[in-house]
């Protein structure tokens, strides 16, 4: 009864259905219903006449407009469907009535070419990195192709051979809608509420599988290399920027873990935080993962806006399901919209990307590309063995999964990356809120780096009652009303007389300072301090984004992580500079703290999860100030 009720909808080109296996199930869901397109995260129907509703829905790139980030808006829909009806398929039985028949392809290759996307790579390195735009950005292209066959056809073909040959995916999906059909295995649970419970799983690196499967060899080499690490640890830090924002315990940490498919190896942690948010809520702040988008987030969406040709559509963006839970709410789960094939019009588009951090080789960039797209086509039958870059051995099949996880050495070498981290993110801080500074008031300047949600989450752990204002926002009477001002960090070059964030930003520096009244400055604002006591600003040679340094801080030597392309410059040995002291490298002069007459301030990011010594350090420049 129930595959012929799929077979009645595949037939009928106005009916909206959606088929979703999730990782470790024996059955496919098989979920129908009205579709409704609606304009905001608030509008998705979750009550429809007083009753709960479970509503599936695709969410597009585009709806980063709602937290005020820029997109080109190609009027993909924010395209919901009310479900009437949710079946459980025995998924033996589904294979058996999916259409098997290979869908050849033609008129297919990248919308960009590789010597033209290596270009895209060397200017985003250079123009948007070397600028201090931010620490990594997702650049994408497309494969494309066209069919000859209907497209419900292709999409259900696809699907069996994903069910089939995939192995690893959070979901495994099909979305049949009229205008828009996506077929998918994505390995990334975005964001989930349950229980309470909210989780976020970024995933970032990876390790293609040479012909013939991985090895512990192969999968040491990937697992040393410097740049797949600190690639992990940037998409963390900025995936707990958002927990913080939705968590009233900012999140913790839990892994790393291997997240093993069948052509290739990624690394992963998973976050994990208390909220009591509309699961609505939870998406629009998490909206979207910096695995495809970069760091940090608002300047991500520009820099993709200068450099990308054409709208994301639904790439980055996430299928959301809303499922009524017995305390009255919704629970939340949403995988990110990657490894996903769409189809409209009898064109196929594959979008894939690459994450550009400051070691990225712009061609080793594009063969990232090709390994991606590779994957999913081969994945779905789409094109023949000998044109997939990762050929599958039998290892790869499913029901065989890998074991080099539990390899003693893969084993040391995955745990071994916590050592570089702060306890503070990895384990329970409890519930005790009496820190030393109880009783105190804080104002937060976010300069456009969410990294304040963090900055916030500690001060309140340390006592303080904490407020976030943007710089945009603020205003002189909540600037003189708090006991401390932080003023935050933030993308782009300090000397920059002409942006309005920066000149705000320096008028909040000042008045504090004019005022005699406490101040932390953080990276961006450090900066502009220093350049009020008359200390030169300068690009640094290479940009320390994601560089986790040990550097002196008045006397003691911390290990802080730092997100900076710009450093304040005094003479080797300096240590006063007018009323402030100085913690410099002895030989570059580079600046690493200021403090001085209720002022202090720090170049690196003391909540970051690469600052091991954060929490104490920032305890420390907080009790300076407030001295």
């Amino acid at each position: 009864m129930t595959l012929s009720r799929l077979a009645a909808l595949t037939a009928d080109p106005r009916s909206s259905f959606v088929l979703i296996a999730r990782d470790g199930a024996d059955t496919v869901e098989l979920l129908t219903g009205e579709v409704v397109d609606v304009d905001l995260l608030a509008d998705i129907p979750l009550t429809v006449d007083g009753a709960a509703r479970e509503v599936f829905a695709l969410v597009p790139y585009r709806q980063v407009r709602e937290r005020g980030f820029v997109s080109q808006d190609d009027g993909a829909p924010l395209r919901c469907i009310v479900v009437d009806e949710h079946l459980h398929l025995p998924t033996p039985d589904l294979l058996t009535a999916l259409p098997e028949a290979r869908i050849p392809l033609h008129d297919d290759g990248f919308d960009i070419a590789d010597d033209e996307y290596a270009a895209i790579v060397e200017r985003v390195i250079a123009d948007e990195i070397g600028r201090g735009e931010g620490a990594n950005f997702v650049i994408r292209r497309d494969f494309t192709a066209r069919i000859d066959v209907d497209e419900r056809t292709a999409a259900l073909t696809w699907f069996r051979a994903l069910l089939t040959h995939e192995r690893g995916a959070y979901w495994t999906f099909a979305v049949f809608t009229p205008g828009h059909i996506a077929v998918g295995a994505s390995p990334e649970a975005h964001v989930v509420a349950r229980d309470g419970i909210v989780t976020m799983n970024p995933i970032s690196g990876t390790f293609r599988h040479p012909a013939g499967g991985a090895t512990k060899e192969t999968l040491v080499d990937f697992l040393s290399s410097t740049k797949e690490t600190e690639e992990l640890f940037m998409v963390v830090d900025e995936e707990l920027k958002m927990m913080s924002a939705v968590c009233s315990d900012g999140g913790r940490i839990t892994g790393p873990h291997l997240k093993e498919m069948s052509r290739l190896t990624h690394t992963e942690y998973m976050l994990r935080g208390r909220s009591r948010l509309d699961p609505r809520d939870i998406l629009r702040e998490t909206m979207f993962a910096p695995t495809v988008t970069g760091s940090p987030m608002q300047n991500a969406c520009a820099v993709i806006h200068r450099h990308e040709r054409e709208p994301r559509g639904y790439y980055s963006g996430v299928a959301a399901l809303f499922t009524p839970n017995v305390d009255g709410g919704h629970d939340l789960d949403a995988p990110i919209l990657i490894r996903t094939v769409y189809l409209k019009d009898g064109e196929v588009r594959v979008p894939v990307g690459a994450t550009l951090v400051r070691h990225s080789d712009p061609h080793g960039e594009v063969s990232e590309t090709h390994g991606k797209a590779a994957g999913v086509l081969g994945a779905i039958g789409a094109i023949d063995r000998d044109r997939v870059a990762e050929e599958r051995s039998d290892a790869d099949a499913p029901g065989a999964p890998l074991t080099l996880a539990d390899d003693p050495t893969v084993a040391a070498l995955l745990s071994s990356r916590n050592a570089r981290l702060a306890d503070f993110w990895l384990n329970p801080q409890g519930d005790d809120d009496s820190g030393p500074f109880a009783g105190r008031t804080a104002l937060v300047v976010d300069a456009e780096d969410r990294f304040t949600t963090m900055l916030a989450h500690q001060l309140r752990h340390l006592g303080l009652d904490v407020r976030i204002a943007t710089w945009s926002d603020v205003h002189d009477a909540d600037i003189d009303a708090v006991d401390l001002v932080v003023a935050g960090p933030g993308p782009g070059d300090p000397r920059d007389t002409e942006s309005p964030r920066i000149s705000r930003m320096r008028d909040v520096v000042a008045r504090r300072r004019s005022a005699g009244a406490p101040l932390l400055a953080v990276c961006l604002s450090h900066q502009i301090l220093a350049d009020s006591l008359g200390i030169a600003l300068t690009p640094l040679d290479a940009p320390h984004q994601g560089l986790q340094k040990s550097v002196p801080v008045f006397g003691e030597d911390a290990s802080i992580g730092f997100y900076n392309t710009f450093t304040a410059r005094v003479s080797p040995g300096a240590t006063v500079i007018g009323d402030a002291e100085v913690s410099a490298d002895s030989t570059s002069g580079d600046v690493y703290a200021l403090r001085g007459p209720r002022f202090s301030s720090v170049q690196g990011h003391l909540e970051s999860i690469l600052s091991r010594d954060g929490i104490r350090t920032l305890e420390r420049l907080v009790a300076h100030a407030l001295r």
